[in-house]
């Protein structure tokens, strides 16, 4: 009974506050709001100007490698169990799955700063 309290007053408690979102900010624009940068300065040139490729590829390197910390980071207290086998297959192939896309990423020139 307990949860289902806990799930009705969250779930109402989670609407309230989208439905205040929603409704409570002001809708009026006007012209220094609207433009493209809300500083008040002038823009010099174009805001629409195409990024470089190397912001994308330090990007994606940044979240393969992050994402790598992330999933091994529980591997220290994964290591205290009496079953460790799992574990160090799964870290393993996980490794080597990541060294493997690094390797065709600096094989394929993917990591050159060039272009």
């Amino acid at each position: 009974m307990n949860l289902m309290i806990a799930l009705i007053f969250n779930t109402s408690l989670a609407s309230l506050l989208v439905l205040i979102a929603f409704w409570l900010p002001q809708t009026n624009t006007y012209q220094e709001k609207s433009s493209p940068y809300e500083c008040g300065f002038d823009p010099m040139g174009s805001a629409r100007l195409p990024f470089s490729m190397k912001f994308f590829l330090v990007a994606i390197t940044f979240l393969l490698f992050d994402l790598e910390i992330a999933l091994l980071l529980p591997l220290p207290w994964a290591s205290q169990t009496n079953n460790i086998t799992p574990m160090l297959i799964t870290s393993l192939f996980l490794i080597s799955l990541l060294a493997l896309g690094l390797a065709y990423e600096w094989l394929q020139k993917g990591l050159e700063w060039t272009e």
